[in-house]
């Protein structure tokens, strides 16, 4: 059955901009093509091609899946009617539905010859299940002191690939804002970053990009996602003599009243940027604004904190 709006309500669809932007098909390849370019004469270019092969692994698991159970219907329905996370990374990262995506992971990446490299892969082989989960557990809920960094990449992509293809595998999803701004509406997971999108119907809205599952949803701009306060946020972009202040691709939306930022994409002055691998490849802002006192909520999850 149709549903027939009044005119004050046709008047209030037609100005709401989309809630959700979902990630395409193709994610994981956009990310490891983005990553492999920005290596080059990158000093971390190492690291950023061994995440560009990781990135590679994910696309051809999101391809072709792994067998593995999916999560309950039934409780899928009941988050949807509740406006709560149908894909609860705290809740599913406890089940045995992601591991076999660790399996493939671990199966089908070629290990490069690099012993740091070896160890984590071969530790994550031996480890048992319930240590799998553990591992898992503190990763999504940030606690990276109970996690070993050199495993966090390797058990960031396999959970980013299961909840991406369950993300977008999962016909007619009903998602609602989440508690906090940062809050991504399908798995509860906070932020990576936001991107400024440049095209149609999301021209110059904000879309946060989840850590985990790579959901977007929209926030409204000039506001702090974390404190929700407008008043006195500054926007600071690494020292690029190739871009003007105001035509930086990447720059830090800054709070003082809560002391914390997240990093901003803007792809009207860069249309190829992509959150994971704009991240990545801008450290040194990180470094800077913890220098000056700021935090970092934003997780990522293919760098621990503090990891080589």
């Amino acid at each position: 059955m149709a549903t027939i709006l009044e005119p004050g309500e046709i008047e209030a669809a037609a100005s709401s901009p989309p809630f959700l932007h979902q990630p395409p098909n193709n994610l994981f390849t956009l990310r490891a093509l983005r990553l492999e370019h920005l290596a080059e004469g990158n000093p971390l270019a190492d690291y950023l091609r061994m995440v560009a092969g990781l990135c590679h692994v994910q696309q051809r698991l999101l391809d072709d899946p792994p067998v593995s159970a999916i999560p309950d219907p039934e409780r899928l329905r009941l988050c949807q009617q509740h406006g709560l996370p149908p894909f609860a990374a705290d809740s599913l990262a406890r089940e045995v539905g992601w591991l076999p995506w660790l399996d493939a992971l671990l199966q089908r990446y070629a290990s490069p010859t690099q012993p740091a490299v070896e160890n984590a892969v071969a530790t994550l082989r031996k480890a048992d299940a319930g240590q799998r989960k553990a591992w898992a557990i503190a990763l999504v809920s940030g606690q990276y002191a109970l996690v070993p960094a050199a495993l966090v990449p390797f058990l960031g992509a396999a959970l980013q690939a299961a909840w991406s293809h369950w993300l977008l595998h999962t016909p007619d999803l009903a998602l609602k804002p989440g508690d906090s701004l940062n809050q991504c509406p399908a798995c509860g997971s906070p932020a990576m970053a936001g991107v400024i999108r440049h095209r149609g119907k999301y021209n110059g809205l904000r879309y946060l990009v989840c850590s985990l599952c790579a959901c977007e949803w929209h926030v409204v701009r000039v506001k702090c996602v974390y404190c929700e306060q407008s008043k006195g946020l500054e926007y600071v972009r690494l020292d690029d003599d190739r871009h003007a202040a105001n035509q930086a691709p990447l720059r830090a939306e800054v709070c003082p009243g809560c002391r914390s930022y997240l990093k901003l994409l803007y792809l009207e002055n860069d249309a190829e940027a992509e959150a994971l691998s704009a991240d990545l490849t801008s450290l040194m802002l990180d470094m800077r604004l913890e220098q000056e006192g700021y935090l970092r909520p934003a997780p990522n999850l293919l760098l621990a904190p503090g990891g080589d």
